[in-house]
């Protein structure tokens, strides 16, 4: 088990990564990122492709955290502080109190993740989703719905960021995901590896009950307001979910839990 490293200064340089969080949340943190809360920090622990560089912890909570720190590296350093110090520290009142400093390993690219995918598989593909809790709430409906990977568009947000990776209660360190280049043509992508590509749309020809699961699908997914670009829907099989009159949209984090689960659920195959 690393040894507890103590710390009473907020300026101390050797927590400089923890500095003022949420500003270092705005310009990017390059290839390393913010673990928050136990749970997260148990999944970075036992990650077999991400790795923690150092954990940052309120001297309260060091004794009910032994079984996930006694399995970290000894060189993992282990900072610890009282939570006046802590929150002096990230510049906002943290107060789970357990913060670790994460190395984020290369991200496939899409040919090779689904490449990778054989037989019966199903894929979620974002388009624009900028808003972190959206991104970490989708991320977590994969997950529970066995969802083997996701894509990213260029326009979508980071999903390291820290709030994606909290909301997604960590399953943004776990599940499989590339993010597309502006040039790339999702759509021919995925019948490249045979998927059979759903959009998801208000105005969509087919009610989602009726959808019947191809053994290999894509679950596209717009950002809220515009949806999907015309042109990808008009290539794509497109599907509604209905709901009461006056009502012309859902959340798209709840959208994605709603058609996840039908798309495991749906009797037989094509």
């Amino acid at each position: 088990m690393p040894q507890l490293i103590r710390i009473t200064d907020p300026a101390d340089p050797r927590i400089a990564s923890y500095c003022a969080v949420r500003e270092r949340d705005l310009v990017g943190r390059d290839d390393n990122f913010i673990a928050e809360g136990e749970v997260v920090l148990q999944t970075l622990v036992q990650s077999e492709r991400h790795q923690p560089v150092s954990l940052l912890l309120d001297e309260k909570r060091v004794d009910g955290l032994s079984a996930i720190t006694e399995r970290l590296a000894d060189e993992v350093p282990v900072y610890v502080a009282s939570q006046a110090v802590l929150d002096g520290i990230v510049g906002f009142h943290i107060h789970r109190g357990i913060l670790a400093l994460g190395y984020r390993a290369p991200a496939p690219v899409p040919d090779a993740l689904l490449a990778g995918l054989k037989g019966r598989a199903l894929v979620v593909v974002l388009m624009g989703i900028s808003n972190h809790d959206n991104l970490g709430g989708i991320f977590r409906n994969a997950a529970a719905f066995g969802a083997d990977a996701i894509l990213l568009d260029a326009q979508c947000c980071d999903p390291f960021y820290r709030k994606a990776i909290r909301v997604s209660v960590g399953n943004t360190l776990t599940l499989p995901h590339a993010k597309l280049s502006p040039d790339d043509d999702v759509v021919a992508l995925l019948e490249t590896y045979g998927f059979t590509a759903v959009s998801l749309s208000p105005n969509g020809e087919y009610r989602l009950a009726e959808l019947k699961r191809p053994p290999r699908v894509a679950a596209l997914l717009g950002t809220e307001g515009p949806g999907l670009d015309a042109a990808v829907l008009a290539r794509t099989r497109t599907v509604r979910i209905p709901m009461a009159p006056g009502v012309d949209s859902l959340n798209v984090a709840t959208t994605s839990g709603i058609v996840l689960h039908q798309l495991t659920q749906a009797a037989g195959d094509e």
